[in-house]
């Protein structure tokens, strides 16, 4: 299964279509009772939500996607507003980077009332990109810019808030871009709440 997004980012529209209708045969049932679908990768969360109704706008399986696809702090939400955790792991202090697909398609009002119920102390939400931005941080010619972007706001924060500080970045882009360029602790929310919650060990402690 995949969402259409590498396709799509290379202007390769036909296969785009081709691999997001494989994908909605699987789904369809799901869709059908109700189940929701999280996202745990921005890009892909986003494509499922926006992208998809753009690229097959007659498929009446798409539209389903708008309300059914959420984000992990959505589901513990919107889904399950009433969610209270028992966390057993004190405060924890870190650094937020928003995905910029997040930015642009989903927002992040979920994450920061995750992060408020899960006891972590945010000491930077950077506005900017990481630099990676998908494949653009791979290709040659491209390395200066790249770093130049992460310089912007992601990294000064990062150093600002010190070595105890974990980064929380749900875009696997982003945790790769500060693992290279910073010695930041990157983790996706998942891993933080697990943590938090004592059900996994903390591979930074």
């Amino acid at each position: 299964m995949c969402c259409g997004l590498t396709y799509l980012a290379t202007g390769r529209l036909p296969a785009a279509r081709k691999v997001l209708r494989r994908s909605l045969e699987v789904v369809q049932p799901y869709l059908a009772d109700g189940v929701p679908i999280v996202g745990l990768e921005p890009s892909c969360t986003a494509a499922l939500r926006s992208d998809a109704l753009e690229l097959l706008p007659d498929d009446p399986r798409v539209a389903p996607l708008r309300d059914s696809v959420h984000t992990l702090a959505e589901l513990l939400t919107v889904r399950a507003p009433d969610w209270t955790p028992r966390w057993i792991v004190g405060r924890r202090r870190a650094v937020v980077q928003t995905h910029c697909h997040q930015h642009a398609v989903l927002g992040a009002a979920a994450d920061a009332a995750v992060l408020a119920k899960a006891g972590v102390d945010v000491v930077a939400w950077p506005s900017g990109c990481c630099g990676l931005a998908g494949s653009f941080g791979y290709q040659r010619g491209h390395e200066s810019l790249s770093v130049a972007l992460a310089e912007r706001a992601l990294l000064p924060a990062i150093r600002a808030a010190g070595a105890d500080a974990v980064l929380l970045a749900d875009g696997f882009s982003c945790r790769l871009q500060a693992s290279q360029l910073s010695t930041a602790q990157p983790m996706h929310l998942a891993e933080l709440l697990a943590h938090q919650l004592g059900v996994s060990a903390d591979p930074y402690t």
